[in-house]
């Protein structure tokens, strides 16, 4: 199947980021409830990559210039889309009725995605006619800076959905990976969220701060992530060993199914983080402001290390 024409249900920050991300190889109608001013917001997400140089100006102007905003779900640019992603609010009922809504709309050859980082994409689709032309695809935020996409397959997407969706992704650049399971967290959030859990775990039993667990990845294993999975690095220093490591130490790791109780103590006490200004450590607002500016640039330096 050939994908021509893209449309996003969901004008807000990651269905602006998306647009823009498919506006390099497609024409992109964009949906909303409320008007919203693409352009404005397109700029000011890409304005670190047009000041290093990444996203020339002609190149931004070029894409602002296939991406429009559609006033209506009924509109052409909807209803003869070949590939519409959803990027609602994270609300069941809503993305279940949107995508029943774009099912009367869409041509039954149209591709349905949702954006969304925890809900079941089988859950989603489940009051739609066509299932096998729906899948997951998750996109990262911020979503025109980081590669991967994650395409969860759910209990009924098609193979070729998937395969299509993929070569869509790769197309404009991202790093799709395929999901082929319904699992809660889908891939990177369930590696993400296993190695949080043990983060939290030493904290709570005084094996080491969280200052030094921050370093211990940040300055160890994390400076190897970008070039060696962890599948790779068990390839790298073999099976043997990898066995060996799992038989001695597995037994001895966080295995929790509950939230670490010093959460809720840090809930109860107010401390939410960077936004209260209190979490593992105290933040002031130049340190947050500081932290954020710095991810910025390192995802902006590594979108132009790509280009």
């Amino acid at each position: 199947m050939d994908i021509n024409n893209i449309a996003v249900i969901g004008g807000g920050m990651m269905g602006k980021a998306i647009a823009f991300v498919f506006s390099s190889q497609y024409q992109v109608g964009v949906y909303d409830v409320a008007p919203v001013d693409l352009a404005a917001g397109i700029r000011d997400i890409t304005k670190e990559l047009v000041a290093k140089g990444a996203l020339p100006v002609t190149e931004l102007e070029n894409r602002l210039s296939r991406i429009r905003f559609i006033p209506a779900m009924g509109d052409e640019a909807i209803a003869g889309a070949d590939l519409v992603i959803e990027a609602v609010f994270e609300d069941m009922k809503l993305k279940q009725d949107t995508f029943v809504q774009l099912e009367s709309i869409c041509g039954e050859g149209c591709i349905f995605c949702t954006n969304t980082s925890v809900m079941s994409p089988s859950e989603i689709s489940r009051d739609l006619v066509h299932r096998g032309r729906f899948a997951g695809t998750h996109f990262w935020n911020p979503a025109h800076l980081i590669p991967l996409v994650e395409v969860v397959m759910s209990d009924a997407t098609s193979p070729r959905t998937a395969q299509v969706v993929m070569e869509a992704l790769e197309k404009v650049g991202k790093k799709p990976v395929l999901c082929k399971k319904d699992v809660p967290g889908f891939v990177a959030n369930r590696l993400q969220h296993a190695l949080w859990r043990e983060a939290i775990y030493m904290v709570e039993n005084g094996i080491a701060d969280a200052k030094t667990v921050d370093d211990a990845c940040k300055y160890g294993p994390g400076l190897r992530w970008p070039v060696l999975g962890p599948m790779e690095n068990s390839d790298l220093v073999g099976i043997e060993l990898t066995y060996n490591i799992h038989d001695y130490i597995l037994g001895a790791l966080a295995d929790n199914h509950e939230p670490s109780r010093l959460l809720r103590e840090m809930l109860d006490r107010g401390e939410l983080g960077m936004k209260s200004g209190k979490g593992w450590q105290e933040w002031t607002k130049e340190q947050a402001d500081g932290i954020s500016a710095g991810l910025r640039e390192y995802l902006v330096d590594y979108y132009l290390e790509r280009k």
